[in-house]
């Protein structure tokens, strides 16, 4: 059976059948090691647990950790109403998944799954600090250490198991609260497809975590973890939003000078092309300011073929050399300077689409949806004839200006359309962003919806000087920029006990 029905913690006594190891000195370890078709995986007994933490300081005092930093968390579940009322404790650490997402996402290979013990290991000396596994997580298990510039997480202190000795969280629990046992895998997916979405099991759209929960008897529908709806700004990633933004306002402006050489000639748009290639290579730049460890960079083109951020770095590499190319061919009038272009526009297009799929990732509900990726591509069809717009010699062409009002109101319409969605889902992640920006983030949410309608709209209509078709730029750059600090700030990630509690969400 997955589920206990309350009665203590189960003890794992394997027969030392062809050991590996030492024979376990105490019952909360198995005496032998995962054979052909087996790992590690945690058992916790929320029964068991009183919420003293023990475990979390000494996974802390075991990993040499800062005092913001848990690799095991303690969470307070409560459900049940006025007077029946329950509440208990919930100890999570890694879930050393079957499917690691974080494993998957990761642009320089850091994770890797032990084949002796399933276990989930971190490198931290090929980690370049990108954070990308701390957004793929449904479980939010991978943090970042900005003081060493790399990510860690849980690793079931394998070095103490190779020993025979029980990790530092199993040891410190005095109440026998959390367990390490060896899973049968294809036994597991089995009870995983049977009980997907029930209480104990992870959700059926995760990466097949292996932890064992054991429940209470009785389980109130309406369980949740305590704090569930103190949600708050998550981190801007100032680094992240200049990349964004100006690499689309860069593809959008080669790919208007592109367009506009075909239909009127590019001589006169060569000081424009140069310099929103300026403009690109500057945010490629600043997007490594991201990493903690940004003289690793280049580490990131590691894993193309399964990574979205390594295509995203590639992509955006091939566009920034075939750009430099093509602004080069408009100023010595190279003949093939329009296929140049063409390959310009569709290498920009490309790294626009693999931003986009970076953060359409499960654990962030709110970024999951078509939405981002048209977010990020009208930024671009935005931004970019903006830009030549208010360049010298780019013209005041009423095709050009009422383009860029169709733009301006796709992307009000959009961001409306967005907020609607969020703020009627059902998924309590998506809601709780719809209610962050409703709520703490209004005022700001208001300042880019003016800025958008100014500068995407009333302006383009009236620019008949250069002074107002930049000022038209400025706001509209400003917009964009709110726009994707609300885009990082307002995200609500799904959090490490969601995923195992049924519960009903909030109306």
């Amino acid at each position: 059976m997955l589920l206990s029905n309350g009665d203590g913690p189960s003890r794992m006594r394997a027969e030392a059948v062809s050991c590996q190891l030492p024979i376990a000195k105490d019952a909360r370890i198995p005496a032998r090691m995962p054979g052909e078709g087996e790992q590690y995986r945690f058992h916790f007994d929320m029964t068991e647990c009183i919420g003293c933490q023990c475990c979390v300081v000494a996974c802390n005092e075991q990993n040499g950790n800062p005092a913001d930093i848990h690799w095991r968390r303690v969470g307070e579940i409560e459900g049940g109403s006025y007077p029946e009322t329950w509440r208990s404790y919930l100890s999570m650490g890694c879930n050393h998944c079957l499917e690691p997402t974080c494993m998957e996402g990761c642009p320089v290979e850091a994770y890797t799954k032990d084949p002796a013990t399933g276990l989930v290991l971190h490198s931290a000396d090929a980690c370049i600090g990108c954070q990308y596994c701390t957004w793929n997580c449904s479980y939010g298990v991978p943090q970042f250490n900005a003081e060493r510039g790399v990510v860690g997480k849980c690793d079931m202190c394998h070095g103490r198991l190779a020993e025979g000795r029980e990790p530092a969280c199993v040891h410190a629990c005095p109440e026998g609260a959390i367990e390490i046992e060896i899973v049968n895998i294809a036994q597991w997916r089995e009870e995983y497809a049977q009980g997907a979405n029930a209480p104990g099991m992870p959700s059926a759209d995760d990466s097949l975590s292996t932890t064992r929960l054991t429940l209470p008897a009785t389980l109130p529908r309406n369980t949740e973890k305590v704090n569930a709806y103190r949600v708050r700004p998550e981190d801007p990633h100032w680094p992240l939003i200049a990349m964004t933004v100006l690499t689309q306002l860069s593809v959008g402006a080669l790919a208007a000078i592109w367009l506009s050489g075909l239909a009127y000639g590019a001589n006169a748009l060569r000081f424009p092309a140069l310099l929103s290639l300026a403009v690109g290579m500057m945010a490629l730049g600043a997007s490594t300011l991201h990493l903690g460890r940004p003289i690793y960079a280049y580490r990131a083109l590691k894993m193309w073929r399964r990574s979205w951020l390594s295509r995203e770095v590639l992509l955006f590499s091939i566009f920034s050399g075939i750009a430099c190319l093509y602004a080069g061919g408009l100023w010595i009038h190279v003949p093939g300077a329009a296929a140049l272009g063409a390959l310009t526009a569709m290498a920009g297009v490309s790294g626009i689409f693999a931003s986009a799929q970076l953060y359409r990732v499960p654990a962030r509900p709110a970024w999951n949806s078509f939405h981002t990726t048209a977010e990020f591509f009208l930024s671009a069809l935005l931004l970019g004839p903006l830009f030549v717009h208010a360049m010298p010699g780019g013209g005041n062409a009423w095709t050009l200006r009422f383009f860029i009002v169709a733009i301006g109101s796709a992307v009000l319409l959009n961001l409306t359309w967005h907020i609607l969605r969020l703020t009627q889902s059902s998924v309590f992640e998506m809601k709780s962003t719809g209610r962050l920006l409703c709520t703490t983030l209004a005022p700001l949410l208001l300042v880019r919806i003016g800025l958008l309608l100014v500068s995407g709209i009333v302006l383009p209509l009236v620019a008949q000087t250069w002074q107002v078709r930049v000022t038209a730029l400025i706001f509209a750059v400003m917009a964009e920029v709110a726009g994707r600090y609300l885009f990082f700030v307002s995200v609500v990630p799904k959090n490490i006990a969601a995923a195992y509690l049924a519960r009903q969400e909030a109306a």
